[in-house]
């Protein structure tokens, strides 16, 4: 029997809490190096960022179709379930983002919903094929990233070495702004597609429909409430990400967003949601490393890749917890 619609109403609620909390957390890694570099203002940079964002999350619909029909068997899902799974990663990420660390909603997402539909039923509901590409993700993402920045910034500085540094500011001053852009557009069509497979999950079990179908205003309003997020913006994170982790310059800048929106705009095409946080923070590290391993704070460091190893249990955790009192009190 089809859920209510006030559950529906409460699950659409939630997704766009998600992707308003994704823009402050998430979506703040792609202009942090931009703002670390000091070529655009926060507000510059936070305004550029949403209108990305909004760009990004409006076109292209790969991702939402594995969140919202890939991850648990269609025919198990309930709104419990959906809005247990959605409310685990919000709590898990407001934590973070108030300490100011960086964490992958998108596995956070994945994690709340597999606890909360454990809750529910048996381990049978959970599609593990997808699930296991989707973590794969989790091993790949940060090597990718740490072997992109590392591997662009020595082409970089190769290719650039007899010319002079004044020159080479001038020209990444403006390829920079570029691909802080171009990162932000391709964060957008990753994670600003989670919501967007939410919300069409959430009408998927109030129809009782067996196929997923996006309607227009979902991608409109997923696409908005991460825009807004940004805009907001997670200051902290990007303090972390941007300031804090090492000393970048606009072509270093420039390596960190390049490589990292590359390894997104591929997994947004293959249908895999993966961490802009991942690849960013490691894109930096991998850049930082080209010049000595102490020019990384790596204490730092490993307080965010603690943080995302502790994003995994805790989200499923809370998912699990959420959905044994859903089931209780419906």
């Amino acid at each position: 029997m089809p859920d209510s619609f006030l559950l529906l109403v409460m699950v659409v609620a939630a997704a766009l809490a998600f992707g308003i909390t994704n823009g402050a957390n998430d979506a703040a890694n792609s202009i942090a190096t931009v703002i670390g570099t000091r070529n655009l203002s926060p507000r510059a940079a936070l305004i550029m960022a949403g209108i990305c964002e909004f760009a990004g999350a409006a076109t292209g619909t790969a991702v939402a179709k594995t969140i919202g029909a890939g991850i648990i068997v269609p025919g198990a899902l309930t709104m419990s379930i959906v809005l247990a799974g959605v409310l685990a990663v919000i709590l898990w990420t407001l934590t973070a983002t108030v300490k100011g660390m960086p964490v992958s909603l998108t596995h956070g997402l994945v994690a709340g919903m597999v606890g909360a539909a454990l809750a529910h039923g048996n381990p049978s509901i959970i599609q593990w094929s997808v699930l296991g590409r989707v973590f794969s993700a989790v091993a790949i993402a940060p090597v990718l990233g740490f072997v992109g920045g590392f591997a662009l910034f020595l082409l970089i500085l190769w290719v650039f070495r007899r010319k002079r540094p004044a020159l080479v500011r001038i020209l990444f001053s403006k390829l920079e702004v570029a691909s802080a852009a171009f990162l932000a557009y391709s964060h957008g069509k990753n994670d600003g597609q989670m919501p967007i497979g939410l919300i069409a999950m959430g009408l998927m079990i109030y129809t009782g429909s067996e196929t997923l179908e996006i309607p227009v205003w979902a991608i409109l309003a997923s696409a908005g409430a991460i825009s807004f997020g940004t805009i907001v913006g997670g200051h902290r994170v990007i303090r972390t990400v941007g300031l804090n982790m090492t000393a970048l310059n606009p072509s270093s800048g420039f390596a960190v967003e390049a490589s990292a929106a590359s390894i997104i705009e591929l997994a947004s095409h293959l249908g895999i949601p993966i961490s802009t946080t991942h690849c960013v923070s490691t894109a930096v590290m991998g850049v930082g490393a080209t010049k000595r391993l102490s020019a990384v704070r790596w204490t730092l460091a490993r307080n965010i890749v603690r943080t995302w190893v502790l994003t995994f249990p805790s989200c499923f955790a809370l998912g699990w917890l959420l959905g044994t009192l859903f089931r209780t009190i419906g």
